[in-house]
């Protein structure tokens, strides 16, 4: 027994997914991710900030890809990043496929949002052909309608829920290098949604207290809500 075991923290046990050559849950560190606020589209821009998150001492780096001019930069990106590189896709399926062609190490995307099932198809196919993983970001921010109309408003419940519609769109299809996330900018509320999803599932957990605010405010925030998951021992990557 530990001599003060009020400061042990045991760690929720999960599977171990790979985002590139960068080893998630398990018993692998916990992880640290940044996100570049440079448009990607502007390589040079782009690249120029990595290069100072790698130096800073960043796992994972994660970009926008809203268009198709960033999905374009995204193979000089990828080439000069050191670290492995999450492309962040807003609901375009085309976009998940570009940029898993283009070497992305992570594809991040609520399968439910990006149409048909042969979309989710074509996505899951480019991630196993390119070897991405895949992050399923649930928000409280833009929950299913059908969700939203079942719980009255975001809550603990909805967000699993979702998390869990998501995770079984890429069970069905045999992928399973996924990690997931369910964040809140009521921090009570993602501390509450991690809790409960921990307990139903074995994947590795993305942590983040989304739109979290100012500098202040939002360090405020996140270290709280997500230095309480740590605490509870759960968390695989941040």
């Amino acid at each position: 027994m530990s001599v003060r075991p009020w400061r042990d923290i045991t760690r929720r046990k999960s599977r171990q997914i790979m985002v590139g050559n960068v080893p998630v849950g398990g018993d692998a560190p916990v992880t640290v991710q940044t996100m570049t606020n440079t448009p990607t589209s502007d390589a040079k821009a782009t690249i120029d900030q990595i290069r100072r998150c790698e130096d800073a001492g960043v796992d994972i780096i994660r970009v926008s890809c809203p268009d198709v001019e960033s999905t374009a930069a995204l193979k000089q990106i990828v080439r000069a990043s050191r670290v492995p590189i999450v492309a962040d896709i807003h609901f375009h399926y085309k976009r998940a496929l570009e940029a898993a062609d283009a070497g992305a190490a992570c594809l991040r995307i609520n399968p439910g949002n990006i149409g048909s099932a042969e979309r989710v198809n074509e996505v899951v196919n480019a991630a196993k052909a390119n070897g991405c993983a895949i992050r399923i970001g649930v928000n409280a921010g833009s929950l299913e309608k059908d969700l939203l109309e079942k719980y009255g408003e975001p809550c603990p419940e909805a967000l699993v829920e979702s998390a869990l519609d998501h995770i079984k769109l890429l069970q069905d299809r045999d992928f399973h290098e996924f990690k997931v996330a369910v964040k809140a900018s009521d921090l009570f509320l993602a501390v509450a949604a991690y809790q409960q999803l921990a307990e139903t599932v074995d994947c590795p957990l993305h942590l983040g207290i989304t739109e979290a605010g100012g500098f202040v405010g939002g360090t405020v925030k996140s270290a709280i809500g997500i230095g309480s998951l740590l605490w509870y021992g759960l968390g695989d990557t941040l």
